[in-house]
């Protein structure tokens, strides 16, 4: 099937045909365009011969214009059988018009300030917002104004044309890759070895879990797990709703002993209604070993994944992604931070607009389900 636009190999087919006595019909036909796309391309691309490289090809009907020796001039062809073509002046015209000379909707102009969007946009980026989401949720927030819409590829220029300003370094954490590194790695995983015998994964397995689960129709069933910091000596709760992916988080100023993990499994899940609260479904890790603890104070029952399966836990392994932003890996003593300091970031992760929810985001998500099971 043809391209949208005609390439080289296709205008010097053109070339070769028109040369030939072909029509532009029989033209079309032979490379499998549209008559009218045929005549627009001899049409706005003819040359008149002079100059290196531009002599091109001449219709025989149009070696002697109005009149052909022994047939006359076939006006039904009209007067395009007269001009010149050649593919290389053609797609040198093509190349040429293909060019974007503006500045793009979030540069300035040509001794002009920056555009007043650009404002809006720099504000989101530095919110932590990906040039997507921007996009996405301008269009959203302002139907009515296409003055405010603007593609996330324009915001990705409009970024990398400061490239030796100030903004570029402010943001470069939130323009280039989420983790960090410039080249992808291989990671060795020893899926087959075990993690030795865990009673209370026994009766809890994920392939027990209810199967409406699964579909992420019904909210209230939640994924989790704990962050690590730097050099292993800190550690806090995460917690992905499976429906809105609503993230909760939770402080451990002392340690990750199961009985402190559990007593703030608790006292997150409390926040929520009872309708909330499902499941909840976590690695293998010995944290949870007080689970029934758990799920006797809240109701909401735990399974476990398979080990080395992170992707069990897919909505809580992006979440714990996002939260590397905030909480670098080689640095981060996650004992310096309060609850407060954690019901921030989460706020901020709630506010973001995410793609697999219509572009909504989580705390609007959330809040319409419990609007509808209030009605």
């Amino acid at each position: 099937m043809p391209g949208r636009r005609l390439s080289s190999a296709e205008r010097a087919q053109i070339e070769v045909l028109f040369g030939q006595g072909l029509s532009f019909p029989q033209i079309a036909v032979v490379i499998g365009r549209d008559r009218s796309t045929v005549w627009r391309e001899v049409r706005r691309n003819r040359t008149n011969g002079r100059g290196p490289g531009r002599s091109g090809v001449r219709h025989p009907w149009g070696r002697q214009p109005g009149y052909v020796p022994g047939v006359g001039y076939p006006r039904s062809w009209g007067p395009a059988y007269g001009w010149r073509y050649s593919h290389v002046v053609a797609q040198r015209h093509a190349d040429e018009r293909a060019r974007r000379p503006r500045s793009g909707k979030l540069r300035p102009g040509w001794g002009r300030p920056w555009p007043q969007l650009w404002q809006t946009v720099k504000d989101r980026l530095r919110q932590r917002h990906s040039p997507q989401q921007i996009a996405r949720s301008l269009r959203r927030e302002f139907p009515q104004r296409p003055e405010m819409w603007v593609s996330h590829e324009t915001i990705y220029q409009a970024v990398y044309y400061q490239a030796r300003g100030g903004m570029r370094q402010e943001l470069a954490r939130q323009v280039a890759l989420r983790s960090g590194r410039a080249l992808r790695r291989p990671q060795s995983r020893a899926a087959a070895a075990g993690r030795g015998a865990r009673p209370w994964v026994r009766d809890f397995h994920i392939s027990t879990r209810p199967a409406e689960v699964a579909d992420r129709a019904v909210p209230g069933h939640w994924e989790g797990d704990l962050v690590i910091g730097a050099r292993g000596a800190s550690a806090i709760v995460t917690l992905v709703e499976r429906a809105t992916r609503y993230v909760m988080l939770g402080a451990l100023p002392e340690s990750r002993v199961s009985e402190q993990v559990i007593d703030v499994l608790i006292a997150l899940m409390r926040r929520l209604p009872a309708e909330l609260r499902k499941t909840l479904t976590w690695d293998q890790g010995i944290e949870m070993i007080q689970h029934p603890v758990f799920t006797l104070a809240t109701d909401c029952r735990v399974y476990f994944c398979d080990p080395h399966s992170p992707w069990q836990r897919g909505s809580n392994e992006n979440t714990n992604g996002l939260l590397r932003q905030y909480f670098p890996r080689s640095s981060t003593d996650f004992r310096t931070y309060t609850q407060a300091d954690l019901d921030t970031v989460a706020r901020e992760l709630n506010g973001r607009p995410r793609q697999t929810l219509g572009w909504q985001n989580p705390a609007e998500a959330l809040h319409q389900h419990l609007v509808a099971t209030a009605t």
